[in-house]
């Protein structure tokens, strides 16, 4: 499941989900499932480096095939019938590749995956989380002409009351000659037409736009969504391609330190969320998506927080379908200058930028684009760092704000860059201060520096807890201690209209790199999850769930 909807009912498409052969570099092959981690088979439990997966796929006709992976951790090279077609790095971004002129009978899919760490992976690190290896999310081929739909993005505003909508669809030409053509597209009731001529190897954009009525715009509480369906036709009006999506009419607003949907202020209470789980790892099924989601919704939040890279479209799904707020943040956490400053960096985080809003711009969850967690905001070198993902996230999406959570307290020198200053707080775990006292001297130098007057969102704050340690003196890792810290802090952000925001860290325990963090992270985790790695709830759990009712 690629998706949670039809996108295709012209365009042929087969999901490559099941049983792959893959040859670990060595020389050992193993049959692996896909989508899946590899560390779930007991020999590759702790693998890090590079294997090929295979598998054949069998074509009944000429055609051009586009296999699109949803992601691989963390570098893909691809090859179809042993000729190369995609160079991918980053586990967390989908990207396709096609195969041009594709003759009847069987055909061999090889990916070579690596997952090493070293300076040409400079946002997969040894972190505080973990990076799994294999292909992690499902893979599709798809049958399609020389013409074809490669995208389409949709954007909603009000205007005098009345909602218009503007949706840009790019037609590519893979063929060797010039194609008139014409797209037709159909939203909430309204159909258009545009014919355009297309040259060899080009791709271009038809731009259509209306006005609609009676409308039921998407938000928190009524998250209406609408089908945008276009159709490719042929200079003889046959039909020849087509592309689905689901898309909802808001608009996004700051007003003054307020957030806003369609006018109307939202608070977002929500949880810092990893895709992982179990032993299961980064390959998280759809089912315990929706299970975290239930669990996330129980316990009374309306937002999530998807630290700190792009997520599964299905998991994004969700949070149309259900009303949940996202702010999607790009790959990058806790990075020092020096870190920065690989000579990767700046490549790997465009390419990630760019991939994650022109995959992900249409799902009306969305509600914040976050980059850089936890880097080197305090230095003129990081800075110009920050200047350049701000600028390249506008340049792409302007209609949402933009944030980056900071740790630099009182030393940032780029709160002047975010729509949204958001800080990370661990007042009573890292630091023993009062929250209120910590809380206080952090807001207090915000206003004191281009932050004043910006929405702010507390991006973390939290405390570790292992699963099932009870001390009747509330002693630290325990399920006590945690709790008593998170309700603190939540006493405290509660009481303070100048917040337009708390994201707790975290929703779930999740496996760190042993080679950094293993003196910091009893089990080689993170444990600071109000529920576990199997998602068993802590004492924390009825504590977040009876303050999310208050607020």
């Amino acid at each position: 499941m690629i998706r949670l909807f039809e996108q295709h009912r012209v365009r042929r498409a087969t999901e490559l989900d099941g049983i792959w052969k893959f040859e670990k570099d060595g020389g050992k092959v193993y049959s692996l499932p896909v989508p899946g981690c590899w560390e779930q088979h007991p020999d590759l439990l702790t693998y890090r480096g590079a294997g090929v997966y295979e598998k054949k796929v069998f074509i009944d006709k000429r055609t051009n095939i586009r296999l699109e992976f949803g992601g691989v951790s963390h570098t893909a090279d691809v090859f179809f019938d042993g000729e190369p077609l995609a160079h991918h790095y980053n586990a967390f971004t989908p990207f396709s590749c096609i195969a041009s002129n594709v003759s009847p009978g069987k055909h061999d899919i090889r990916v070579r995956v690596d997952n090493s760490f070293g300076e040409h992976s400079a946002l997969h690190t040894p972190n505080d989380y973990y990076t799994y290896g294999g292909i992690i999310r499902p893979v599709v081929m798809e049958e399609i002409g020389d013409l074809y739909l490669k995208n389409v993005h949709f954007l909603s505003k009000r205007k005098d009351g009345k909602w218009m909508a503007q949706v840009t669809a790019w037609v590519e030409n893979i063929g060797d000659w010039e194609y008139h053509a014409a797209i037709e597209k159909s939203l909430a009731g309204i159909s258009q037409k545009k014919s355009f001529s297309i040259g060899p190897g080009e791709c271009t954009d038809i731009v259509f736009e209306s006005e609609y009525e009676g409308i039921l715009p998407w938000n928190p509480v009524q998250p209406n969504l609408y089908e945008l369906e276009l159709l490719l036709y042929d200079e003889s009006n046959i039909l020849k391609d087509d592309l689905i999506e689901r898309v909802g009419f808001r608009e996004i607003q700051i007003s003054g330190s307020k957030l806003c949907i369609n006018g109307n202020p939202v608070f977002l209470k929500g949880f810092n969320r990893h895709e992982d789980y179990g032993t299961i790892g980064s390959a998280v099924p759809f089912s315990l998506m929706v299970q975290d989601m239930d669990l996330m919704q129980q316990a009374g939040a309306n937002a999530v927080r998807t630290c700190h890279y792009p997520n599964d479209a299905r998991f994004l799904d969700l949070c149309d379908e259900r009303g949940i707020c996202v702010w999607e943040e790009s790959h990058a956490r806790g990075f020092g200058l020096k870190q920065m400053q690989n000579p990767n960096f700046d490549r790997q985080s465009e390419d990630c930028i760019r991939e994650m809003i022109e995959c992900h711009y249409n799902h009306p969850s969305i509600v914040i684009w976050g980059i850089l967690n936890e880097c080197a905001s305090e230095t003129p070198g990081g800075r110009e760092i920050y200047e350049k993902q701000y600028e390249q996230v506008r340049a792409l999406d302007g209609a949402r704000p933009a944030t980056s959570a900071t740790c630099r307290h009182f030393a940032d020198i780029c709160l002047d860059l975010p729509d949204i200053v958001s800080v990370n707080m661990y007042s009573g775990w890292y630091e023993n201060v009062s929250v209120a006292e910590g809380h206080k001297k952090e807001m207090d130098w915000i206003a004191a520096t281009h932050g004043k007057g910006k929405p702010v969102i507390i991006s973390e704050f939290g405390a570790g807890a292992i699963y099932g340690y009870h001390d009747r003196g509330r002693c630290k890792w325990s399920e006590e201690r945690q709790a008593d810290i998170i309700q603190e802090n939540l006493e405290v952000y509660q009481k303070d209209e100048r917040l337009a925001g708390i994201f707790i860290w975290q929703f779930a325990d999740c496996k760190v790199t042993e080679e950094e963090w293993f003196a910091a992270r009893a089990k080689c985790h993170n444990n600071k999850g109000i529920v576990d790695e199997y998602r068993r709830p802590k004492m924390a759990f009825d504590i977040v769930k009876e303050m999310f009712a208050q607020m």
